[in-house]
């Protein structure tokens, strides 16, 4: 049941929660600025083949944080792309209702 006055749900997907969530605590972490992050989410957000109705918003939101980190030598693109793709795999390998866990990537070094 949502609040009284909510009328849908904020996030359309738990990830978009968990992006902004995480870009929250890294503000409050003093990894950067809301200034630097303003500037960071805009420029995304202004990209040519941006959905007019703000539908792709939180794939912006996850591809500005990306960017920001990487840009302050936090995370690389080619670590966020490779443990992406482990939780993909591990998505695959794990039987349907069982919890996913990165433990189930197959490739992953014993």
């Amino acid at each position: 049941m949502l609040p009284a006055g909510v009328e849908a749900p904020v996030f359309a997907e738990p990830w978009e929660a968990e992006a902004f969530a995480m870009t929250v605590a890294l503000h409050d972490n003093g990894l950067f600025s809301w200034s630097e992050w303003a500037d960071a989410l805009s420029a995304e957000v202004k990209r040519q083949g941006a959905a007019r109705d703000g539908r792709d918003y939180y794939e912006h939101w996850l591809a500005a944080l990306e960017k920001l980190l990487a840009s302050k030598g936090l995370a690389a693109k080619t670590d966020v792309d490779a443990i992406a793709a482990a939780w993909e795999r591990a998505a695959h390998a794990t039987p349907h209702g069982k919890p996913i866990l990165l433990e189930n990537d197959p490739q992953q070094a014993m």
